[in-house]
């Protein structure tokens, strides 16, 4: 038999517990929401990014891909890591830094026919730099087209 202190005690300590694994599970599922995964070209080739989900893709613009509208602030360009290439659509002005053959990362959607939608687009800062997400999907890509022994021409305009 309990003495009433060591049963107060005990639902006290049992409430404190509770309590502290209820704000952890909140804490957690408020931050799966808000985490934006970085993806590469490859990754989207081979079908493991989700769409219609807030995504981060980095690579490269290839040059002679950047396409821009005369009428509007529409721009398309593909994005590749040296091992496939992705189309992105951006609606915005792009950032003075922004060229052909240079790193950058876009945050947008997936849509369902393989193109991403990008509400933001990010360029490196000087020449020197290029985004470590980037320069490790770039790298991790070559060797894998290495390895699967691809063509140098991989990205077609469309």
């Amino acid at each position: 038999m309990m003495k009433p202190h060591r049963k107060r005690r005990l639902t006290f300590i049992l409430f404190i517990v509770l309590g502290l694994g209820a704000t952890t599970a909140l804490v957690l599922f408020s931050l799966s929401s808000n985490i934006n995964l970085f993806y590469q070209p490859l990754d989207i080739a081979q079908g493991k990014a989700p769409t219609n989900v807030l995504i981060r893709v980095g690579g490269l613009v290839v040059p002679g891909s950047v396409q821009r509208s005369d009428e509007d602030l529409n721009s398309r360009f593909q994005l590749t890591d040296n091992a496939e290439c992705v189309w992105v659509s951006f609606n915005g002005i792009l950032p003075d830094l922004f060229r052909e053959g240079q790193g950058i990362v876009s945050l947008g959607k997936l849509q369902e026919n393989g193109e991403f939608v990008a509400s933001e687009v990010l360029a490196k800062h000087d020449e020197n730099y290029m985004s470590k997400e980037v320069a490790d999907a770039v790298k991790n890509a070559e060797a894998e087209a290495k390895a699967r022994d691809k063509k140098e021409d991989l990205c077609s305009p469309k």
